[in-house]
């Protein structure tokens, strides 16, 4: 088993405050939201105002037409986002092994969008108006299929199903897999798209969602979480192998993932918050990093009252008086919750803040709460050692912990 630091050498990020790592974390830094009001047709009778919308994303910069009618939104974000990616990485396929490249992606609510207009086609017109890329369009692993039939990439083809926790869990199979295999390189992306009718009206009984439209973590009263589409994706690997293609960059090292379940209800909070709790000090030893050594938190923030006091409940217990003093984040108060893709949202965020020493602000953040979090950008804040928390609906939790390896070259 590899023991060989592995660390992240490319990031891609499709987010509704921005396209592109430099842009969108430029967005963050100016607390630029992509929370809008839901078009009419989408929002319906939801109760749903809300949500984070990549309004700019033209499909045709990242998709190719026979990709474009075979797949869904939520694969083009996810495509996008893995362009991204191994452009920011340089990673030169000429040079590299096929068997020696492998794909994870997390999924949660797949491709509904296609997958209501083809429903609507069966009813409306017969069977014979479906289109045969219904088949495989809506498939939960439809993104990994197609990431490794674009690229060429002949290594494992994996699939995570965890919901909003789903990320993480994408982030520590590919860490499993370099560890066992270390001449690998795996591109760990996922994307999401939420907003056809039916998956909106999916999402309208959830008690945990806004029906305001706000988006405030940890404040009291709750709000609330908003649901958000996009795409994130990041490409890890060896340091020796990092160092041996002569990688631009590499952000950080990917020290540790861990995952537990509430074992509770499908849709209940757990009456306690000892699963999370379990995560978060599971990845915390993994990365033999002490609760004294983390530096900042990107929490998962559900918004929801009861969610929130077993987050708060969890951090406390795992970092104990320290809690005050570490800066936590919930940057996606600025992009709704992407649930499968949001995780990963979180590790690019989180690798940034590591790459330039800087603790990203939080909307809403000037309010009262069950927590302080931190409102405005902290420049020169000594990170070093990052958090990052993740929940999913069904009982999910993740924790993975990032090092800084002294900024990007």
């Amino acid at each position: 088993m590899s023991q060989d630091p592995i660390v992240i050498t490319g990031l891609g990020v499709v987010a509704p405050n921005g396209i592109g790592t430099e842009q969108q974390w430029k967005a963050t830094l100016a607390k630029r939201s992509g929370i809008a009001p839901l078009p009419e047709d989408v929002r319906g009778g939801s109760g749903l105002p809300a949500g984070g919308l990549v309004a700019d994303f033209d499909a045709d910069q990242f998709v190719v037409d026979r990709q474009r009618v075979q797949t869904d939104r939520w694969t083009w974000f996810c495509l996008a986002a893995a362009e991204l990616c191994l452009a920011d990485a340089e990673l030169d396929f000429d040079r590299t092994d096929p068997y020696c490249l492998s794909v994870v992606t997390p999924s949660s609510t797949g491709g509904n969008v296609f997958g209501q207009r083809e429903l609507q086609s069966l009813w409306s017109k017969g069977p014979r108006a479906v289109t045969a890329y219904q088949s495989v369009a809506w498939f939960y692993a439809a993104s990994a299929g197609q990431l490794s039939i674009r690229h060429g990439f002949k290594g494992r083809c994996t699939v995570t199903v965890a919901d909003g926790a789903g990320g993480l869990a994408a982030a520590g199979a590919a860490l499993r897999m370099l560890r066992s295999e270390p001449d690998q390189r795996v591109l760990v992306a996922g994307g999401e798209a939420p907003f056809s009718p039916y998956s909106v009206v999916c999402h309208q009984k959830r008690t945990d969602l806004s029906r305001s439209g706000d988006y405030q973590p940890f404040r009291t009263p709750a709000t609330g979480g908003v649901i958000g589409e996009g795409g994130a994706a990041l490409l890890v690997e060896t340091l020796e192998s990092a160092t041996a293609r002569r990688a631009p960059g590499r952000y950080a090292e990917l020290a540790s993932v861990a995952c537990t379940h509430d074992a509770h209800d499908h849709v209940l909070a757990p009456p306690t918050p000892d699963a999370l709790a379990a995560a978060i000090t599971r990845a915390l030893w993994r990365a033999d990093v002490t609760p004294a050594e983390v530096d900042i938190v990107f929490a998962d923030g559900n918004g929801a009252e009861d969610w929130d006091a077993l987050e708060v409940a969890a951090l406390r217990s795992c970092l104990g008086a320290q809690l005050a003093d570490v800066p936590i984040v919930v940057p996606k108060t600025m992009t709704g919750r992407l649930n499968s893709a949001g995780a990963l949202l979180d590790l690019c965020w989180a690798a940034q803040a590591l790459v330039y020493d800087v603790a990203p602000p939080s909307l809403g953040a000037d309010e009262p709460g069950r927590l302080d979090v931190v409102g405005e950008p902290c420049f020169a804040a000594g990170l070093s050692v990052a958090l990052v928390v993740a929940r999913g609906a069904g009982g999910f939790n993740a924790a993975a912990v990032l090092k800084s390896i002294g900024g990007r070259a």
